[in-house]
C-alpha cells in the first residue's frame, strides 16, 4: 500500500479486548493507527507488541474529553462491555457512551472522516423476537442496573444517526453480539471467561438460573472481518448491521464443552438470574450476508481452543 492509500485511522479503546485485534488488521493492511484508550479495561500488554511499529502510536485519553487530532476513520469503541465492569461505574459508563458519542461526532464532522460506531446487542435488552432484526426496537428497562449501558449505547445510536441526517456525516453503526477470543479480560464477568478461568484454576462453574438461557458466540476474528467491511461499505450503508454468530448454545451447554476441552474436573453450580439478564440472544444476520458478503466462518470448538491456549497462559504466568 502506497502512503497515498495509506489512511490515519483512530480506534478508541484501542487497548481493550476487540480494539487491539482492530489495531493489528489495520497496522497489517499498512494504515497509521492512533489507539486511544484510559485504561480502564483495556490493558496496554494487549498492544505492547505494536508499540516499535512506525505506524502505530498509543495515546492514554478518556473519550469524554475531547480529542484534537487529524484522522480520515474512526471506529468509537471505547466503553467498558462487560456487566462486571460497567455495572462497576454506572454513571461513568453512560457518560462513556454519550459524551464519547458526541466527542467523536464532533471529531469526525470537522475533519470529514467516516465514523463507525460499536453498539451491542445489549440494545435489544431482553427480546421478544427471536432471533433479533435490526429493525426490531427492543425491549429494555431504562432504569435497571444494566441500564447505563443499554441505554448509554441506545442514545449513542440515535446521536450518530441525528448528526448523519442534521450535518450529512458517513457514519456506520454496527450491533455485535457475544464475542470471545484471546485478550478477553480475564476477570470481565462473561460466561466464557469466567468459564474457562474457573475450569482452568479446578475451581465450580457458575452458572446462573438453569444454565437453558442461550446466547451465540462469535470468534474475535469473524467479528473484525465484519467491522472492516462495514467500514469500507459505500457511504449510503450506514446500518445498524448486526454483527455475530447465529450458532445458538445454551450456557450449560457451553460450560460442558468448556470441561471437555480443558480436561478440568470442575463441577456445575447453579445461582440466581441476575436481573434483566436475557434468556435468549442470538443474531439476524441477513443484512450483513447481503450487504456486506460477511459470515462467521470460525465453529466455536476452534475459537475455544485458541482462547483456552491464551486464558492458559495467563494462569501460569501468574502461578
Amino acid at each position: 500500500m502506497s502512503r497515498l492509500e495509506s489512511k490515519r485511522i483512530l480506534v478508541t479503546g484501542g487497548a481493550g479486548f476487540l480494539g487491539s485485534h482492530l489495531c493489528d488488521r489495520l497496522i497489517a493492511a499498512g494504515h497509521e493507527v492512533l489507539c486511544v484508550d484510559n485504561y480502564f479495561t483495556g490493558r496496554r500488554r494487549n498492544v505492547a507488541h505494536l508499540l516499535d511499529n512506525a505506524g502505530f502510536e498509543l495515546m492514554r485519553h478518556d473519550v469524554t474529553f475531547p480529542l484534537y487530532v487529524e484522522v480520515d476513520e474512526i471506529y468509537n469503541l471505547a466503553c467498558p462491555a462487560s456487566p462486571v465492569h460497567y455495572q462497576h461505574d454506572p454513571v461513568q459508563t453512560t457518560k462513556t457512551s454519550v459524551h464519547g458519542a458526541i466527542n467523536m461526532l464532533g471529531l469526525a464532522k470537522r475533519t470529514g472522516a467516516t465514523i463507525l460506531q460499536a453498539s451491542t446487542s445489549e440494545v435489544y435488552g431482553d427480546p421478544t423476537v427471536h432471533p433479533q432484526t435490526e429493525d426490531y426496537w427492543g425491549n429494555v428497562n431504562p432504569i435497571g442496573p444494566r441500564s447505563c449501558y443499554d441505554e448509554g449505547k441506545r442514545c449513542a445510536e440515535t446521536l450518530f444517526f441525528d448528526y448523519h441526517r442534521q450535518h450529512n456525516m458517513k457514519i456506520k453503526v454496527m450491533r455485535i453480539f457475544n464475542t470471545y477470543g484471546p485478550r478477553m479480560h480475564p476477570a470481565d464477568g462473561r460466561v466464557v471467561s469466567n468459564f474457562i478461568m474457573q475450569a482452568l484454576r479446578g475451581e465450580p462453574i457458575t452458572l446462573y438460573g438453569d444454565g437453558s438461557q442461550t446466547r451465540s458466540f462469535c470468534y474475535v476474528d469473524d467479528l473484525i472481518e465484519g467491522m472492516i467491511r462495514l467500514m469500507e461499505s459505500p457511504d449510503e450503508v450506514t446500518g445498524p448491521i448486526n454483527i455475530g454468530n447465529p450458532g445458538e448454545f445454551s450456557i450449560r451447554e457451553l460450560a460442558e464443552k468448556v470441561i471437555e476441552m480443558t480436561g478440568a474436573k470442575s463441577e456445575l453450580v447453579f445461582r440466581p438470574l441476575p436481573e434483566n439478564d436475557p434468556m435468549q440472544r442470538q443474531p439476524d444476520i441477513t443484512r450483513a450476508r447481503e450487504i456486506l458478503g460477511w459470515e462467521p466462518t470460525v465453529p466455536l470448538e476452534a475459537g475455544l481452543e485458541k482462547t483456552i491456549a491464551y486464558f492458559r497462559e495467563l494462569v501460569e504466568e501468574a502461578a
